[in-house]
């Protein structure tokens, strides 16, 4: 048994000193292998306009929903909007609005840019808008002006898509609120029809 322990502890004492120079090693081997950083090389990852974040302030994915005085929920959502310089309106980046009626008709318009001027309780949405209704209409035209105190929207040029009964074409279209309480959808100037029953 006396043997045996000696051999135990001559082990010990080995692995005491072996163990140290492995791990030496190891390190000196990591020191060695290791490329050399080069101060001046500029961080993968820090590849961002400081300066244009610091100049541009900007609002991610915002939106703005409200009630008309007539009774329409609106909401306007957008990519991302930033304060007009010097004013109270906002810049948006591919806004789109949905208004849904008291009655349950629903319109949307997407865009490619924006303008929300609450102070003048109104949105302007241009570059290849699009309006679609529930009820089947898909219009397309280059910029609308949609009302956000009161239900009311008009484009600034002519439209031109698809509605329920065929293809249809005008210089501009206006939502409107009837005296009765309903709205219409209205097209004006020079309208042109091309009547597909079924469709």
């Amino acid at each position: 048994m006396a043997h045996v322990g000696d051999g135990h502890s001559r082990l010990v004492a080995w692995l005491k000193i072996v163990l140290p120079l492995i791990a030496l090693a190891i390190l000196s081997t990591l020191f060695f292998v290791s490329r050399s950083i080069d101060p001046s090389q500029t961080i993968p990852y820090a590849d961002v306009d400081v300066e244009g974040l610091a100049r541009d302030q900007q609002i991610g994915a915002p939106t703005y929903t409200g009630m008309t005085e007539d009774g329409s929920a609106i909401r306007i959502a957008a990519d991302s909007a930033r304060p007009e310089a010097g004013g109270q309106r906002l810049i948006a980046t591919a806004p789109s609005a949905r208004i849904e009626l008291p009655g349950g008709r629903i319109i949307e318009i997407h865009a490619e840019s924006g303008r929300i001027d609450r102070d003048a309780g109104e949105a302007g949405l241009t570059g290849a808008a699009m309006i679609t209704s529930s009820d089947g209409y898909r219009i397309e035209t280059d910029s609308i002006v949609a009302q956000l105190d009161r239900t009311g929207m008009e484009t600034a040029g002519p439209v031109s898509g698809t509605a329920p009964f065929g293809e249809i074409s005008a210089g501009r279209l206006v939502l409107t609120q009837n005296p009765d309480g309903g709205y219409l959808l209205r097209f004006e100037d020079g309208v042109k029809l091309i009547y597909r029953p079924g469709t």
